[in-house]
């Protein structure tokens, strides 16, 4: 099935990146959310990341204008079942994504293909929880989306040959790369990095380090170009703990036990940029570590 038009439900940092590149590729793109706010400012941010790279050179003011014509806001699932590709791109709430899954399915066409951008949970029992099995895989995009070169595809035991092949060509024409990874609990790239970084929660919590040493030894002794906790804050704490829970509920190996330490930052609402704090305060003119 050769894609044209693609749904992204979640109008977030995250669907909002997905529907930009997809429009950028030429895709018609329909991006969905329960707000009308969060629509108009996903539509605001996303003319201010275009209108810089037109002023960088990378883009002229005549793609620019038609990336933006190419995009819907809608809260219309009539309009976004109508498309040959939904990407669902909302909170990793598994949960929340089988209602938006369950609301969306009286609207969808017969052979539209169903995508989660999940980070964690697993394919297969989301698309258990649907009417297409064959034609539901993971296609988890990496956070800033338009920056970031790498695209985890996931099938579900049931997902068929030509879904696959259709999201392995949407992510070729997006000129990003591929890998492909089987149906277990954070997959590839989270099931590496989450640890790490609930490792680093925990070096901080029994007092080895403190935030600025433990970023520091990380960037500067593995040469990462971002430490554990400032990677932490950028992908969301909450998002880490409940990665974390995936991992640990799904291998049932305490290895994978989330760090009090970093609960306890998410009880608070210490989320990372996204709430202004997190192991970094960031409400001043420059972060400062908060142990």
């Amino acid at each position: 099935m050769t894609l044209q038009t693609i749904s992204v439900i979640g109008a977030g940092q995250m669907g909002a990146g997905i529907a930009q590149v997809c429009a950028q590729a030429g895709y018609d793109v329909r991006l969905n959310d329960v707000s009308d706010d969060v629509l108009e400012s996903a539509r605001a941010d996303l003319e201010k990341r275009l209108a810089r790279l037109v002023e960088r050179g990378k883009l002229s003011g005549e793609d620019r204008s038609e990336t933006l014509n190419r995009i819907t806001m809608t809260r219309d699932l009539a309009v976004v079942g109508a498309a040959d590709l939904v990407i669902e791109a909302a909170t990793e709430n598994e949960t929340l994504k089988h209602k938006i899954f369950e609301g969306l399915a009286p609207h969808l066409d017969r052979d539209t293909i169903l995508a989660s951008n999940t980070s964690s949970i697993s394919i297969t029992r989301l698309a258990a929880r649907t009417d297409r099995p064959e034609r539901f895989m993971g296609v988890h995009f990496m956070n800033p989306v338009p920056v970031m070169q790498l695209v985890e595809l996931i099938r579900g035991i049931a997902t068929d040959e030509a879904t696959f092949a259709s999201c392995k060509d949407l992510v070729d024409r997006l000129g990003k790369t591929a890998t492909t990874s089987e149906d277990f609990p954070a997959f590839i790239v989270n099931r590496v990095l989450i640890p790490m970084i609930n490792e680093a929660a925990y070096v901080l919590y029994e007092g080895v380090g403190n935030v600025a040493s433990i970023d520091s030894a990380m960037k500067l002794g593995a040469n990462h170009p971002m430490g554990p906790l400032e990677l932490a804050d950028f992908i969301g704490l909450d998002t880490c703990v409940a990665i974390m829970k995936v991992l640990h509920e799904g291998f049932a190996d305490t290895k994978y036990r989330p760090c009090p330490l970093l609960v306890k930052y998410v009880e608070a609402g210490w989320v990372g940029r996204k709430s202004g704090r997190g192991f970094y305060d960031y409400r001043g003119n420059f972060p400062i570590p908060t142990r």
